[in-house]
């Protein structure tokens, strides 16, 4: 007789790959995907380190899931913004304080799968803020631009502009300072980005 998995074993699967799911975010939030040793994964997860890759074929593809989760999250925050009321200059600007990005999801030295992912993440944000461009040109608060090289340059400025400070090697004061979306370093990205897409000082 074929063995046929029980709905309590199936329950037990999922209910074991959240938790290594739960604890390996955990482990890329505390201390970014160097951090997460598999050994320290499985104990704080309660599971034998071979019942991670019962879920997980390698342990590329289980960063690469946590990637994918930690990035919809600011996706979804800039998202958000940019469906909120106003023009689409102001909608832009609500939308650059969306996301709190993390050194891990930035600039962390990463496995060439979740390197893939990291691109994808990158993509969408540009594709998010073309669109809004493109509704700003057509009402007329942005000046006529080629609205997909704009939000690739707005993309990598964000980028760049936050990897020195989120860098572990900054110390917690600093890293802690691009929390709050009124810190000078925030407020100055914003401006900058503004000013490049609009031509005036906001």
């Amino acid at each position: 007789m074929a063995y046929r998995e029980t709905e309590k074993m199936r329950q037990r699967k999922a209910e074991a790959r959240k938790r290594i799911v739960d604890c390996t975010y955990q482990c890329v939030a505390e201390g970014g995907f160097r951090s997460a040793r598999v050994t320290r994964i499985a104990g704080l997860a309660g599971v034998a380190t071979g019942t991670i890759y019962r879920h997980f074929e390698s342990r590329e593809d289980l960063f690469a899931e946590i990637f994918r989760l930690a990035t919809q999250r600011e996706v979804d925050k800039v998202a958000e913004a940019l469906a909120s009321g106003g023009n689409g200059a102001e909608r832009l600007e609500r939308a650059l304080k969306g996301p709190q990005m993390a050194w891990s999801l930035i600039a962390e030295p990463v496995d060439p799968k979740v390197e893939e992912e990291r691109l994808a993440y990158r993509k969408a944000y540009a594709n998010l803020f073309e669109k809004a461009i493109r509704e700003g040109i057509d009402e007329g608060c942005i000046p006529d631009q080629d609205a997909c090289q704009s939000s690739t340059c707005l993309v990598g400025a964000i980028a760049e502009s936050l990897v020195g400070p989120l860098s572990p090697t900054q110390t917690t004061q600093e890293n802690s300072a691009t929390e709050d979306n009124n810190d000078p370093l925030v407020n100055s990205i914003i401006r900058f980005c503004m000013q490049g897409l609009t031509g005036t000082r906001r």
